[in-house]
């Protein structure tokens, strides 16, 4: 937040994030400084004696979110020290996390998206013209979100012009941009991390969020205690959805024909291969029986259940559209133009069977490591793959020419530039 950077061993302990202002007492600030070619963690202020320098970095992984960190501004940092990152570049980055921007790439490349209006802040100004406007373009109910926050920041469901009002009103304290859509009713989340860059790419494991109505939003609350009956009834309706109704939507790869899937459904990948799969692993299949246990359990055990499965892996659903929804993940990777890994997040409208593209993360903070075991691949393979990746870009962009010798400036001088031949000179302004 105070744009300055520290370091210390401490930093290394989640622990000690608790309280931010104690760790920043137990750690030094530094900054990144490039010494013939290396980048250096350099002590800041500098020592007048002794050695000033903390250590060198070989790559860095920025897994960092929000402003100023998430949205392409750390990385443009890291590339102009010379520093190479694992993950999306500048522009990726700044791409993904606007949703205005994503979305217009996305539904240019025929990636289905929901519709949206875009407002900035003087807009709402005139507060019932953007109502009205919200009215007649979408209807109610309606998701009002800040642009480019993440969708726990700022967001909220409206239905109706009381709400509205309010959604707006609290979603520009976070952001001169907001974005209004559809809200989806009949909602079903799925999300896919998908390695690799604009080039060669491959889908991860797919997750599905388990929300059943309201019961997430008192999951503290069932931690301490069991299930009142209304919440029970609202769990055993949630899993007898899920067991008795598989998703299936049928579709073509993402019109894509260069989207390859392994016979037995390992892997989605489109180029070449980037990551090492461990065929002895067996591939995770949906277990109704497992969760159907839940909906029986006495209402403490279903309520400690509950707390503990937060996600579905993999959900129940036919395998066309496991591989289409992958498939959807891969194109849209490449489009973007990401680099290390991601995780994108569907939405599925079961009252029409479309599957739209919600938001990428563009790193996530746990690397989205839990989808990616289920296939066979181990943590490590992950870890490396990215910093392979990064390495490459980085040897990639080495060997560019970004300038190019020009005598243009040969004859300025501050009374001004000689004519070329031909010409009667310009006479320069003075300096």
């Amino acid at each position: 937040k105070e744009n300055e950077f520290y370091t210390s061993f401490e930093c290394s302990c989640i622990e000690e994030y608790s309280n931010i202002p104690e760790l920043i007492k137990k750690s030094e600030r530094c900054i990144l400084m490039n010494d013939g070619g290396r980048v250096k963690l350099m002590r800041f202020p500098f020592k007048k004696r002794g050695n000033n320098v903390i250590s060198e970095i070989d790559v860095a992984f920025p897994i960092v979110h929000g402003t100023n960190v998430e949205d392409g501004t750390l990385q443009g940092y890291l590339k102009l020290t010379g520093v190479p990152y694992v993950g999306c570049d500048v522009t990726a980055s700044a791409v993904g996390m606007d949703k205005y921007v994503m979305k217009t790439v996305l539904k240019d490349n025929g990636i289905p998206v929901l519709d949206c209006i875009r407002f900035i802040a003087s807009d709402f100004s005139d507060p019932q013209g953007v109502i009205a406007k919200c009215e007649e373009k979408i209807g109610y109910p309606v998701v009002v979100k800040p642009v480019n926050l993440g969708s726990s920041v700022g967001i909220s469901l409206a239905a109706d012009k009381d709400e509205l009002f309010d959604s707006l009103e609290n979603a520009f304290r976070y952001a001169t941009v907001v974005l209004v859509e559809k809200a989806i009713t009949q909602l079903t989340e799925i999300n896919c991390s998908v390695i690799g860059n604009n080039e060669d790419a491959e889908a991860s494991e797919l997750e599905q969020p388990i929300s059943f109505g309201k019961i997430l939003d008192y999951t503290a609350k069932y931690q301490k205690g069991a299930l009142t009956a209304e919440e029970a009834a609202e769990l055993k309706k949630g899993i007898d959805d899920i067991v008795n109704n598989p998703i299936d939507i049928k579709n073509e790869l993402a019109g894509d024909s260069s989207i390859e899937v392994s016979e037995d459904g390992r892997y989605v990948r489109k180029g070449k291969g980037i990551i090492t799969y461990d065929y002895s692993t067996e591939l995770t299949k949906f277990d109704g029986a497992k969760l159907s246990r839940l909906k029986t359990a006495r209402p403490a055990k279903a309520a400690a259940g509950m707390a503990s499965l937060s996600r579905l892996i993999p959900p129940n659903m036919t395998p066309e559209t496991r591989a289409y929804i992958r498939s959807l993940a891969v194109k849209a990777y490449t489009v973007l133009g990401c680099n290390g890994l991601s995780r994108i997040d569907f939405m599925i409208d079961r009252s029409t069977n479309k599957v739209y593209l919600n938001e990428i993360n563009t790193i996530p903070g746990s690397l989205s490591f839990y989808l990616w075991a289920p296939l066979g691949v181990n943590y490590s393979v992950v870890l490396d793959s990215m910093i392979k990746l990064a390495l490459r870009r980085s040897r990639e962009e080495e060997a560019l020419e970004f300038s190019f010798s020009s005598d243009i400036l040969k004859n300025f001088s501050s009374k001004g530039t000689k004519g070329t031949k031909g010409t009667k000179g310009t006479k320069g302004s003075k300096m």
